[in-house]
């Protein structure tokens, strides 16, 4: 079950939730990161991956979906500073008007929020890729039960 930090801050444009769903994410990494973990029954392990890789994708999803919200406002805020600089000096080039944009507080504050949340989603995309090398870890733990190999154990430092 997610907290949905999804519709709070995408649908309902509430951006004072970003930093409950950044701690609530940096939370669930951690929680996560134990799921990479090899240890038990190789079978029950193999059984319940496909579901712990569909929940912490669509988790990696929906950081990305904040993430793509963030850039949108970022870019009408920066439009809107852009615009407000070429019309208040008609003798500004459109270059001065960038760089005067790109230093707005508001288009500066959201590009703060965007790091923040991609710091959030490249360590999920991290955890994705860890996700997937522990199944096909497993495959191959399973082939060799399956072609006899039983006495094989996993030791850890």
């Amino acid at each position: 079950m997610s907290i949905p930090y999804y519709k709070d801050i995408v649908e309902n444009n509430n951006l004072d939730d970003i930093p409950d769903a950044i701690t609530y994410y940096n939370n669930q990494l951690e929680e996560a990161r134990k799921e990479l973990e090899i240890k038990g029954s190789v079978t029950k392990m193999a059984a319940r991956m496909p579901g712990i890789i569909e929940y912490r994708y669509s988790q990696l999803q929906e950081i990305e979906a904040i993430c793509k919200h963030l850039e949108i406002l970022r870019t009408k805020e920066f439009s809107a500073a852009f615009k407000s600089h070429t019309n208040s000096n008609r003798s500004m080039t459109s270059r001065d008007a960038e760089k005067y944009a790109n230093g707005d507080d508001e288009v500066i504050e959201l590009s703060i929020l965007i790091n923040s949340v991609s710091v959030i989603r490249d360590k999920f995309l991290g955890l994705t890729k860890g996700l997937e090398s522990k199944h096909y870890q497993l495959t191959n733990l399973i082939k060799m039960k399956v072609a006899g190999f039983d006495d094989f154990e996993i030791f850890f430092n």
